[in-house]
């Protein structure tokens, strides 16, 4: 490799795009179209960064493996900042698998975890923690050491503990200090703020109140009975019922959750389980089978019990019910909530982190741009929706994951 090309690369392992490509803006030959990609992708303009990435893979000979797997890697990652998750797995497989046997240990790590990061990013935790495991940051640079703790810090915000998220994160830092990369800070800077932002609403007893990250874990932990508006289940501190494909259930466990210790009337019920602004007889037929349904699922952890004008809730054990629901409540606020990111995502990827369809997706997003709370750009497969974050608020991968081992 010539000078000027290690220069360009240097220039981009310290964080420095502009002065990579004033070195190689004008060079057409292999590693200098990598290099061209790289830079791309640091200042933001993906689309080029991708295309730019590929035609380098594409003029390396045959022979030089390790530096199309490192393409291979190259493009994951710029496909991974787009919110493209549909990229090949298999194919970022094999070119860790190339970069080990040749003995690049680093990129090879590096792969490793941006296969972390899409899975956290489409809610598979135990995954994610199993791959994290087998990689040891100790003998990478300090660039690597702050990307393994960033994601360390993110598994530990999905599974709410904080203190395990608070010590990655001034890991990171301490890293990111070394690495003197000031894109890198900003990132972890940013990571930082999701602790210090409401993470959740609490409803009890009639009133409501914003809760921290830290407060949602220590709730968690308590001895309430907690209906979790966020991941659809009902808990007390022994048992754990979920409701996420029962949703008729859970909005009737929401309501006598929200009007704890009192009852709530049949009216109401109807209208919060069925929709119907006026409640008859097959509404009310329709209650009772439901309720008996609720009192069946719900019975290791609560009962409902029938009250003069209509059903309370009654915890086993716990000495208090409370509910737990996300700060903002709109309709498609899961998909609002993936955006808020402030990253741009293309509809295959949202349905991937939802486990919806992609039409089911789609419309969503059809109807948010129509009330002008999400943009789209781009065109055909190119086509990304993204929003400002909501100000105040936690965003993404905070409570909409799976369900929390127990």
């Amino acid at each position: 490799m010539d000078s000027t090309i290690t220069a360009a690369a240097r220039a981009l392992a310290a964080g420095d795009p502009l002065g990579a490509l004033n070195r190689i803006a004008l060079r057409d030959d292999a590693p200098a179209l990598a290099l061209r990609g790289i830079a791309m992708a640091q200042l933001g303009d993906l689309v080029r960064a991708k295309a730019l990435v590929r035609r380098a893979a594409r003029a390396f000979g045959p022979k030089e493996a390790v530096a199309r797997a490192r393409c291979v890697v190259a493009e994951a990652e710029i496909s991974l900042v787009s919110r493209d998750l549909g990229w090949s797995v298999k194919a970022l497989d094999a070119a860790r698998a190339t970069l080990e046997e040749h003995g690049d240990r680093v990129n090879a790590a590096h792969a490793r975890y941006l296969e972390v990061r899409r899975l956290l990013l489409v809610g598979r935790l135990d995954e994610a923690e199993r791959t994290l495991a087998e990689l040891d940051p100790g003998p990478f640079p300090a660039a690597s050491r702050a990307a393994h703790e960033l994601v360390v810090a993110g598994i530990a915000i999905r599974r709410l503990r904080t203190k395990t998220a608070l010590a990655a994160l001034a890991r990171a830092k301490r890293a990111a200090r070394h690495a003197c990369i000031p894109a890198l800070t900003a990132e972890i800077e940013n990571a930082s703020l999701v602790l210090k932002r409401p993470a959740a609403r609490l409803i009890a007893s009639g009133e409501e109140r914003l809760l921290l990250l830290e407060e949602v874990e220590a709730l968690q932990a308590s001895k309430a009975l907690v209906v979790d508006a966020c991941r659809l289940i009902v808990r007390d501190p022994c048992r754990m019922v979920s409701l996420a494909r029962r949703p008729v259930l859970f909005a009737l466990a929401r309501a006598l959750g929200e009007a704890w210790p009192g009852d709530v009337p049949r009216d109401t019920l109807v209208a919060r389980a069925f929709g119907a602004k006026r409640a008859d007889e097959s509404h009310r037929a329709r209650l009772r089978v439901e309720i008996g349904r609720l009192r069946s699922v719900l019975r290791t952890v609560a009962g409902v019990s029938a009250t003069k004008r209509g059903f309370a809730l009654a915890p086993r054990r716990a000495r208090e019910v409370v509910v737990l629901a996300r700060p903002v409540e709109e309709q498609h606020s899961a998909v609002l909530a993936f955006l808020a990111d402030g990253e741009s995502w293309s509809s295959s990827a949202l349905a991937l982190a939802l486990g919806a369809s992609q039409r089911t997706v789609q419309r969503a997003l059809d109807s948010l741009a129509e009330a002008r709370k999400v943009q789209s750009f781009g065109r055909g497969r190119a086509l990304r929706w993204m929003t400002p974050p909501v100000l105040g608020f936690t965003t993404t991968l905070l409570l909409p994951a799976p369900l929390p081992s127990d």
